[in-house]
């Protein structure tokens, strides 16, 4: 695997294709995250439509996602994936999403790492039931919550899968998310966290013009020479 910075119209060229839709999907739910995002959102949308009693709270509970998602992305973006090795008490910590993520920055094509890891999605299945439960009183919020987190868990699955994808974006709102993301791999890593959407990026200012930044010599290992560590790791 090559850490040499690509140019991301050079990286777009090389994702050109005509692959339709149906069989990205196809491709996509032959793996083992998407099948079980999908169908953990699918169970709570029914479960909240069997449960009934629809009320402004939900539409508040909904919206209050909605707003806090892009931030949630960016933040665990910046602070979770692009975390660096670091000694604690005498040992070294080395998160698998981290780890997984610098793979995904050295080989953005290899389909398998645009995938969370399985590990990694059941804490993170574990931590949205927590919050769906405590933070939210009556079981119809309760699965308001988890079915909209799901929802958004699933589609940035998704989405990240297309971009990566030899897809063809065609919706100008679509081709601008995936740019985006392709100038996160290929131009500098240290811009455009925002992967389903850029809100974060604008807010918190990580959404510079493309020409205004350097092109960054750590865009494919994120400023970690462990490329060895990495492919001998079998997590």
């Amino acid at each position: 695997m090559s850490t040499a910075a690509t140019s991301p119209d050079a990286a777009a060229g090389g994702n050109a294709g005509t692959v339709g839709l149906g069989a990205e999907a196809r491709v996509f739910f032959g793996y083992g995250s998407p099948r079980i995002m999908g169908t953990l959102s699918l169970a709570a949308i029914g479960v909240r439509l069997g449960l009934g009693h629809w009320s402004l709270a939900d539409l508040a509970v909904c919206g209050g996602i909605l707003i806090v998602e892009p931030f949630l992305e960016w933040m665990l973006h910046v602070f979770g994936l692009h975390a660096k090795p670091r000694m604690v008490l005498g040992r070294k910590l080395d998160p698998l999403y981290a780890r997984r993520h610098r793979m995904h920055h050295r080989d953005p094509r290899n389909v398998p790492l645009v995938f969370v890891p399985l590990p990694v999605l059941a804490g993170f299945i574990a931590t949205l039931l927590a919050v769906s439960y405590f933070a939210f009183g009556p079981w119809q919020l309760k699965f308001t919550a988890l079915a909209t987190m799901t929802s958004f868990l699933f589609g940035y699955e998704w989405t990240h899968f297309l971009i990566h994808s030899p897809h063809v974006p065609r919706s100008r709102v679509f081709r601008a998310v995936w740019r985006a993301h392709i100038l996160h791999h290929y131009k500098n890593e240290k811009f455009w966290f925002g992967v389903t959407n850029p809100i974060g990026d604008y807010v918190l200012r990580t959404f510079p013009a493309k020409e205004s930044v350097p092109t960054s010599p750590t865009a494919r290992t994120l400023g970690v020479d462990d490329e060895f560590t990495l492919l001998g790791a079998t997590s």
